[in-house]
């Protein structure tokens, strides 16, 4: 293979560099006849923390559908996918060399009646820990569980299983070697599920000055999700006049969105950039989210970081483009912590060694 070379700063520290890619990996050993190909800020491969590919509003989607998704979210520059919950088996995808890797969490989990129809395992209590077992055997070592949903008994969020037994699948997925995460909109489900020892929530509206510092102590990570919060309003209203205690619920949730994720932030909770792409929710918008990250108030360096640098370490991939690291990186022809826009048009996208946009 053609040895290729890239030359600017390179994030997170900012050192100016030719970077070589020789056999797929970083090299910044001078390659003899290596070709330039682009000068400008060269990031390490962008992560999308909380993605569905597979997935679309009504359920599981075919293989040349998920396909489409996953190269909008790849020319996007997110090379790192945790694929947060679909219904379709998209482990196929780990064979596809010109894909973003992918981390699967299986299938979501949840109660019976108690989600969106076509997309999860529904289950009862008693049978949530066996269900856990067997998506942390058919996954990437995580498991997605529905934390909360609307019941229409309560006509308003609940949890969608009691303490205990949310409490004994996340030890039976740790007794697996999976970690687990949970989709809450809710306060109710989360202290349960961080006393438990869950290892991320996603979204987490419901937090509160009490749980963000338990999150801190335990090492809890979150993915706000803060493009799917702006969707709080047309879900209250959508529900008021059949459920309003749950519009109620929705619209204060979403009132105090920016506050809940500035105390995470602020008491050491780990924040991630995850774009829910997937449903009725456009891939290849990573882009997006880290900017609405900022938007609220994290630092620019922060939000950049949760969507590549940090998120890479979080799920076990090189942190930094270090020398022998693989080549997955993105060059942008602006320094992007100066101007996050820069995020929407990506200069250059490298996976594998390969030039793929």
């Amino acid at each position: 293979m053609t040895a290729l070379r890239f030359r600017g700063p390179v994030l997170p520290d900012g050192e100016a560099r030719d970077l070589y890619v020789v056999d797929g990996h970083v090299t910044y050993e001078p390659a003899a006849g290596a070709d330039t190909v682009a000068e400008g800020w060269i990031v390490p491969g962008l992560v999308d923390a909380h993605c569905h590919l597979g997935l679309d509003d009504h359920g599981a989607v075919d293989e040349a559908t998920t396909e489409e998704q996953a190269v909008a979210d790849r020319d996007a520059g997110a090379l790192l996918i945790r694929d947060c919950g679909s219904a379709a088996d998209t482990s196929w995808i780990h064979d596809r060399e010109d894909l973003p890797r992918l981390i699967r969490a299986g299938r979501h989990i949840a109660r019976t009646k108690r989600y969106i129809r076509n997309y999860a395992h529904e289950v009862e209590p008693a049978d949530l820990a066996a269900y856990v077992v067997e998506e942390a055997q058919r996954s990437d070592g995580w498991v997605k569980l529905v934390g909360d949903w609307i019941s229409r008994e309560a006509g308003d969020l609940a949890p969608s299983f009691p303490p205990e037994a949310f409490a004994a699948a996340i030890a039976a997925a740790h007794e697996h070697g999976a970690k687990v995460t949970a989709h809450c909109f809710g306060r109710e489900v989360l202290p349960g599920l961080i006393e438990a020892g869950i290892d991320c929530i996603e979204h987490g509206t419901g937090l509160t000055a009490d749980l963000v510092e338990s999150m801190a102590r335990r090492g809890t990570a979150l993915v706000p999700t803060v493009m799917q919060l702006d969707k709080f309003p047309g879900y209250a209203e959508a529900g008021a006049e059949k459920f309003p205690a749950y519009a109620e619920t929705m619209t204060d949730l979403f009132a105090r969105r920016r506050d809940t994720i500035m105390a995470a932030y602020d008491a050491g909770v780990r924040l991630y950039a995850g774009s829910d792409g997937g449903g009725v929710t456009r891939h290849g918008n990573l882009a997006g989210e880290v900017i609405a990250m900022a938007g609220i108030g994290l630092p620019a360096d922060y939000a950049l970081g949760a969507a590549s640098w940090r998120a890479r370490e979080w799920l076990g991939w090189n942190a930094t483009l270090e020398e022998g690291a693989p080549a997955d990186f993105v060059v942008f022809d602006r320094d992007p912590l100066a101007d996050l826009t820069v995020l929407l048009d990506p200069l250059c996208v490298v996976l594998r060694g390969r030039i793929v946009a």
